[in-house]
């Protein structure tokens, strides 16, 4: 008997499909409770320890986080950690059959050692290690992981390589990340030894689960199935991969169900009598849907996201006589699955003397081009054995959605996320563009190294690469920009550097990239930024990898005016933008401890090497930001920086919008970024705590389906307005914009104008252009008036936007707005394990008011939403709606709302 608490992977309704053979069920048993955790002198233990797990969580919780302590409680990652657990099996029912020990992810170098035997040694903390025990099993059996400094392990081969001269640059951080060095000799998340958003926290522990794995011959380890479309049909490729325990080739029978697709199995007889090889223990076949039968799946917004259940059953055996009785050789695994086409399409421009020839860089949904509105995507949190949260990801991933975007890209300084993070991809319809774990450093080339990197691409391009969402690799993050930039400082080896970037590359990420090929799939970029297949010219070491001309861009402004849209390129994707912005006063709060100062801890957690400089630069030519001495400074800060960064995001979002149906063909674009892994100063529309910074909210509005953008133009002095249009269909009966111009201080506008517009689908279409001089004459100049245009289909608002022909700060007429506001509860519905508390508030001005900021200030409400934020104001009242879920009902008083103007810091 198992003792141990048994998962079996099995459906049940499927229990019965041998039982003609006595065939019984692979068993799974967990080993992710009852843990102790020791340091390496036995002078700090934690006992009752459930996986996954972490030494700074298990030791301090989330207090890394806190205060100044990401330096104070550096000295958990000095130190050598040991994870232990008992578990009792029974010989009798074990010793006719084969287990492995399965971990699932242990971060990062560890031994592992089993009734003192030592079973191996881990170093990669994105690799499945599995290990035969059957032979060491006992009735009591001790598990020991003894895990060492990630510190001392990085500065540990970065010596050893030292030593006969050779260096892989950077070795450490910017000083003012207050990282660790070295990272880049583990296959360890790279952001965990601190980056330009993030805290160092050099975690140790089992952040994934432990099995032991008893069965007699093999079991189904990953699926991978490849949609494609005829005229008549859908087919489905599929290759169902195995793990097995077998010493010999195998025989098997597959069992494939696709629910509301097919009404009988498909049974896979091919190694019934020919057996499986152990070097290729893979079962291949294809299955054909008639085409009306199948449901497409589309990205966000473009139609639903229909998945389908497939589940495979298998039963391998040894003998070419069938399977033994009352053997565990039945193993299961389902998978949902979408129907749907991607192509990545690189077209040669025609005229290669136009400022738009090279190549297009576009990705066709089936059959679709889409504009890839977007966001950058980094780990929900420092500590890998909390990245899997459920409610975190269902927040983060469901606000992208809710902001319209359809492209997510997980950075390569992360790590491969989770089943269940890319299970919500599918079902919200985000696309994904995944990097491999490799990011902004150069990487050892040896064989050791080489060897574990080979095993990470594959296993997890295995696991994921079935799913609808995820749409292409990248086989890095700016390895090659730093190579043709000089950014490592490679240059003086430069031939020994790009040697070793194609080896590490080319020839093993890529080139086992390249074994989950097909013609239905995009295949792997080389790198991001990159020219795309241009690259193959210069053998994927471009001199200009951030050329406007191919592939995709990372463009970031830091002594420029964000604000001001004559500085943006036009390339053909943007995977990489964005400006920083600060948390709300109460994220800040919250992660201080009390009598500490807001800013010199703010200033500690700026790891920018400009320190607070951008966000300066963003704030002062357009905000009234006071002087350093003024007691408003700090909130004017925080409250401009957010401003500053919409605009900003807001401006340089519509300006590759817009250039999509010009000669740039520019087809995507990708913020940098959705969230936070702690509070602190970073390009993040989302804080770490969930609440929503003011670009989320008003990427809300400019990556919205229909879209009214407008721009200046500088060269002729005017101001040119276009509509974005993503819906496949849309009418344009009773579409009309109004263009109104007001005076800074005066709610009646002094002007206004009517004309209809044209919508064309899934594309921009360039409306009207306003001539500066023919709008401000007379008594209506670019300092004292504004423009607000709105789209309207018929009486409803479709889109609108503002547009001020100069800087707020120098704008005249700015006065006090005299705002008022009522609260009025709406409702507190019992939910599954909080409250859904609802309110409405009802800000009243007799002005214009600027960029009007709403914030909830109360010890029982943490995350918040609200209708709309950070607005403009030209109507006597607004409504405004609050959400929020809390552990009770709670009753909110004026006193814990906050508004602010831009116009309070003008009087």
């Amino acid at each position: 008997m198992i003792l141990a608490r048994l998962k079996v992977l099995f459906i049940l309704p499927f229990a019965s499909l041998f039982l003609a053979t006595k065939s019984e069920l692979v068993a799974i048993i967990d080993l992710n409770a009852n843990w102790t955790v020791t340091n390496q002198n036995l002078s700090i233990s934690r006992s009752n320890i459930q996986l996954p797990s972490g030494v700074f969580s298990v030791l301090y919780g989330e207090n890394i986080l806190n205060s100044y302590n990401d330096i104070n409680m550096r000295w958990v990652s000095l130190d050598n950690w040991t994870y232990t657990r008992a578990f009792k099996v029974s010989r009798a029912q074990l010793a006719q059959h084969n287990c492995n020990l399965t971990f699932h992810g242990i971060d990062t170098v560890a031994e592992i050692r089993l009734n003192s035997r030592v079973l191996g040694r881990t170093d990669n903390m994105f690799v499945r290690y599995s290990y035969d025990v059957s032979d060491l099993l006992n009735e009591d059996n001790i598990l020991e992981v003894q895990i060492f400094s990630p510190v001392q392990m990085a500065k540990n081969r970065a010596y050893a390589f030292g030593v006969n001269g050779t260096t892989y640059p950077p070795n450490c951080p910017s000083d003012r990340y207050h990282g660790e060095c070295n990272v880049n000799m583990l296959r360890k998340m790279q952001a965990s030894f601190a980056w330009d958003f993030g805290l160092a926290a050099p975690s140790m522990g089992i952040w994934k689960s432990v099995n032991l794995e008893c069965y007699e011959v093999a079991v189904i380890r990953d699926v991978d199935v490849v949609t494609s479309r005829t005229k008549t049909y859908w087919k489905a490729d599929i290759n169902v991969y195995l793990d097995f325990t077998a010493k010999e080739d195998f025989f098997g029978e597959l069992k494939f169900y696709a629910f509301g697709l097919l009404e009988d199995p498909v049974i896979v007889k091919d190694f019934v009598k020919e057996p499986i090889s152990r070097k290729k223990a893979v079962i291949t076949f294809s299955q054909t849907f008639p085409l009306n039968s199948v449901i497409p799946w589309w990205p966000n917004g473009y139609g639903i996201q229909k998945l389908y259940t497939f589940n495979f059953v298998l039963n391998a055996w040894l003998s070419n006589k069938g399977p033994t009785s009352a053997s565990p050789s039945v193993s299961q695994k389902s998978i949902r699955i979408g129907f749907r086409t991607v192509e990545l399409v690189e077209q040669e421009l025609p005229n290669r003397e136009l400022p738009g020839s090279g190549y297009t860089f576009l990705f066709r949904i089936n059959g679709e081009e889409i504009f890839m509105k977007g966001v950058n995507y980094v780990p929900s949190h420092i500590l890998p054995e909390k990245m899997e949260d459920p409610e975190r990801l269902k927040h983060l991933l469901t606000s992208a959605k809710d902001a319209h975007m359809n492209m997510i890209r997980v950075w390569g300084g992360g790590i491969y996320e989770s089943d269940f993070f890319y299970d919500l991809t599918d079902s919200l319809g985000l696309l994904v563009w995944q990097d491999m774990a490799f990011a902004s450093t150069t990487y050892p080339v040896n064989e050791d190294f080489l060897t574990s990197v080979r095993i990470e691409v594959l296993q997890n391009a295995r696991r994921i690469a079935h799913h609808p969402s995820l749409i292409v690799f990248a086989a890095n993050s700016e390895n090659e920009l730093a190579l043709a930039q000089n950014l490592f400082g490679t240059l003086v080896e430069q031939k020994r550097f790009e040697n070793e970037y194609r080896t590490l590359y080319l020839n093993n990420v890529v080139g086992v990239l390249k074994s989950m090929n097909h013609p239905a799939r995009v295949p792997s970029l080389v790198s991001t930024p990159s020219t795309g297949k241009r690259g193959e010219k210069y053998t994927y070491i471009s001199p200009d990898p951030q050329s406007a001309q191919y592939g995709d861009v990372h463009y970031f402004v830091v002594h420029q005016n964000g604000w001001n849209v004559n500085i943006y390129p036009t390339p053909r994707f943007v995977s990489e933008y964005g400006f920083q912005s600060l948390p709300r006063v109460e994220a800040w709060k919250r992660s201080m401890l009390a009598g500490e100062n807001l800013m010199e801890i703010m200033r500690h957690r700026q790891h920018h090497p400009m320190a607070m400089l951008p966000i300066v630069n963003l704030i002062r030519p357009n905000l009234p930001l006071p002087l350093t001495k003024d007691s408003r400074y700090t909130d004017a800060l925080i409250y401009f920086s957010q401003i500053a960064q919409a605009m900003a995001l807001k401006v340089e979002t519509e300006w590759y919008r817009s250039l999509r149906n010009t000669e740039h063909r520019t087809m995507g674009a990708l913020y940098w970024q959705l969230n936070d892994v702690w509070v602190a100063p970073s390009w993040s529309t989302i804080d770490f705590y969930g609440n929503y910074k003011l670009a989320y909210y008003w990427s809300q509005e400019f990556l919205a389906p229909i879209t009214l953008i407008v721009l200046p133009d500088s060269a002729t002095k005017a101001i040119n307005m276009t509509v974005a249009c993503d819906l496949l269909e849309v009418g344009s009966e009773g579409m009309h914009v109004t263009v109104q111009l007001y005076k800074y201080n005066s709610l009646k506008p002094v002007n206004y104008t009517t004309f209809d517009v044209n919508l064309k689908p899934n594309a921009v279409l360039e409306s009207r252009s306003f001539a500066k001089s023919e709008i401000f004459k007379n008594y209506t100049t670019e300092r004292n008036t504004f423009m607000y245009f709105v789209l309207h289909s018929g009486s409803k608002e479709i889109s609108s936007t503002y547009h001020f022909p100069t800087a707020l700060n120098t704008a005249e007429g700015i006065s006090d707005p005299a705002l008022s506001f009522d609260l009025q509860w709406i409702h507190c519905v019992d939910g599954d394990r909080s409250f859904k508390n609802a309110y409405t508030l009802k800000i009243m001005v007799k002005k214009p008011a600027f960029f009007v900021y709403v914030d909830i200030i109360h010890p029982k409400v943490g995350k918040f939403k609200l209708s709309r934020n950070g607005f403009m104001q030209v109507k006597e009242s607004i409504k405004v709606t609050l959400a929020f879920y809390a552990e009770e009902c709670i009753i909110l008083q004026k006193s814990n709302v906050v508004i602010k103007t831009v116009n309070d810091f003008m009087l």
